[in-house]
């Protein structure tokens, strides 16, 4: 009968090692947990996603997020963000100087804030040509905010989708996909959570103005021509 009770721990055996790496496999697509069960430790390298559950919680925990997502928003909100192109051109007409000094305006007020500004084209011409045209865009944007006193410090980076990212998808010339989107992208190195003179001067003024109150006179509409 010891032959017997061998056999059993034998087939006992084999059929919790096989449990396991079925059980291991179903863990991932590509039985990635599986394969690094039956290898040394440290052989699997890191993807470049370690810590970042702890940093988001860290930004969330000291109101970093949710100040830049709601920056974000009240700057799409009150303003225009985006500027458009003549075809082939990086020249910035006087509509499109008239919105980005709306923009200087606005940026101005939160001297903690970083921008990026993303230039498109539209689908005409090489994928390379497109690209060098986009940050062309980008760049004459930027040159004409620090002529409005924003500090180039302040825009983080000149970036170009170039033709990757239409607004409407055709391949003919299109005025609305030929143009530069500006966003705010995060926060200077002067951290806005430290309270140093720049960022108390904010709060104070935020504070101040929430409790301006409302003096629009609501008045007759005066008819003044257009549709």
């Amino acid at each position: 009968m010891s032959w017997m009770n061998d056999w059993n721990a034998t087939m006992k055996r084999h059929m919790i090692t096989a449990l396991v790496a079925a059980t291991l496999a179903a863990c991932g697509p590509s039985g990635s947990t599986s394969s690094s069960f039956f290898t040394e430790a440290g052989s699997d390298l890191d993807q470049g996603d370690f810590g970042n559950a702890t940093m988001n919680n860290a930004l969330v925990q000291t109101g970093q997020q949710d100040y830049t997502i709601n920056l974000a928003r009240r700057f799409n909100t009150e303003v225009t963000a985006m500027v458009n192109f003549a075809f082939d051109s990086a020249v910035l007409d006087a509509s499109a100087q008239a919105t980005l000094r709306q923009q200087a305006d606005w940026i101005r007020q939160f001297p903690e804030v970083r921008f990026k500004v993303f230039g498109h084209t539209d689908l005409v011409g090489t994928a390379a040509y497109n690209r060098s045209l986009g940050l062309r865009r980008a760049q004459a944007v930027v040159a004409y905010l620090a002529t409005q006193g924003i500090s180039r410090d302040r825009l983080e980076a000149v970036v170009s989708f170039g033709a990757t990212q239409p607004l409407i998808p055709t391949p003919e010339p299109e005025r609305r996909n030929r143009r530069t989107v500006t966003e705010v992208s995060g926060f200077v190195e002067t951290h806005p959570m430290l309270l140093d003179g720049k960022y108390a001067a904010v709060v104070i003024r935020e504070y101040v103005a929430s409790a301006v109150p409302d003096t629009t006179v609501q008045q007759g509409a005066i008819s003044t021509g257009g549709g």
